[in-house]
């Protein structure tokens, strides 16, 4: 499937227009700050842009980062923009004739920055095998990547490796598709499919089992849309199967619990962060108002604490008491509250 994928993207694929789904294509609206570093990209590069989402999660500046399946550099670019030069970006990517592209803009991105030299460097390889390419553990702040680990033959490995480079307290940020039920393996072998990022993708329930296996305990949404194929000939291969482009955040955090957790704990956003001065979003059900007191469970509590974004919020409480699960992250008690006696002195225990 690695020769298939290769001669997808570097041969079949011209431009984005030679997609045959909406499934490699951006669906959120760009903040401001976003749109003006995207004017910065160059056109060839933003051409052959092949991602299902935003890969640029808040405060990089200085940030070391690493894009799983680059391409042809077009969110490197962007995001060597937002680190600033003294922050750098590496890219890895498999597709000689992506790769070919990339390079050829190195200078050019930089001279366009005003950087004295280019904080970007790409590698050839692939994203489940990066132990293969000399890059040492825990250097990386954060790692990216946008709509390719569906494309991996071994996601696990991907995780894996993931884990291993990002320093404690990074993240792995990145969007991809998945599906709402496991693809039978006759799509999965279907070249087409696979290449428009549909038939690889992983069930998303089989995905946070990864996820929590490879230990990120508690892996956050961001963002999710439905994928609207519009392509009768490949909506009739696919028959009942229904897509999704989604973001997810993951912290290498190895207190997080595999549950939310409540322990009397609050944080406060200070309104610091670069380009989000009035709120701060951590996940889809989780927007902190510039000022206000919110409580919070103990990985949320960590996620901000353990993390580069410590210094952008106040924090309150401690971890002595434990008072039971978190109903604010929708995590529900799993025994019937109502059978419970309204005098608690009544009844006993059953010895």
């Amino acid at each position: 499937m690695h020769d298939e994928v290769k001669k997808y993207y570097g041969e079949i694929l011209v431009t984005s227009n030679d997609l045959q789904t909406d499934a490699c294509s951006t669906g959120s609206t760009m903040p401001a700050y976003l749109k003006e570093a995207m004017a910065d990209i160059h056109d060839e590069v933003a051409a052959k842009y092949y991602g299902c989402g935003l890969v640029a999660p808040q405060q990089l500046q200085g940030m070391n980062i690493l894009d799983l399946g680059s391409g042809s550099g077009r969110d490197c670019f962007l995001l060597a923009r937002l680190t600033g030069e003294s922050g750098s970006v590496v890219g890895v990517d498999m597709t000689d004739a992506q790769l070919e592209v990339a390079n050829q803009h190195i200078q050019w991105h930089a001279d366009r920055y005003g950087y004295s030299q280019s904080n970007v460097t790409f590698h050839k390889g692939y994203i489940e095998k990066l132990d293969e390419l000399g890059l040492e553990d825990e250097r990386f702040d954060i790692i990216v990547s946008n709509c390719v680990i569906n494309l991996s033959p071994d996601k696990a490995a991907v995780l894996q490796e993931a884990w291993r480079l990002l320093k404690p307290g990074g993240e792995l940020y990145f969007s991809d598709v998945y599906s709402e039920r496991r693809v039978p393996e006759a799509l999965v072998k279907d070249p087409l499919l696979y290449g428009e990022c549909l038939s690889g993708a992983l069930y998303w329930n089989d995905f946070l089992t990864l996820a929590k296996e490879s230990g990120f305990s508690d892996p956050r949404l961001v963002e999710d849309r439905p994928l609207t194929i519009d392509n009768p000939e490949i909506e009739k291969m696919l028959g009942t199967h229904k897509f999704y482009s989604a973001t997810y955040r993951l912290f290498k955090i190895e207190a997080l619990e595999g549950s939310c957790e409540e322990y009397g704990q609050a944080v406060r956003y200070r309104g610091t962060v670069e380009h989000h001065p009035d709120n701060f979003e951590l996940d889809s059900g989780h927007n902190f108002e510039k000022g206000k007191i919110e409580p919070v469970c103990g990985n949320s509590y960590r996620m901000l604490n353990d993390s580069r974004f410590s210094e952008h919020f106040d924090f309150y409480g401690d971890w002595s008491t434990h008072y039971g699960v978190f109903l604010g992250c929708g995590t529900e008690i799993p025994f019937d509250q109502s059978a419970q006696k309204e005098d608690s002195g009544s009844g006993g225990s059953c010895c």
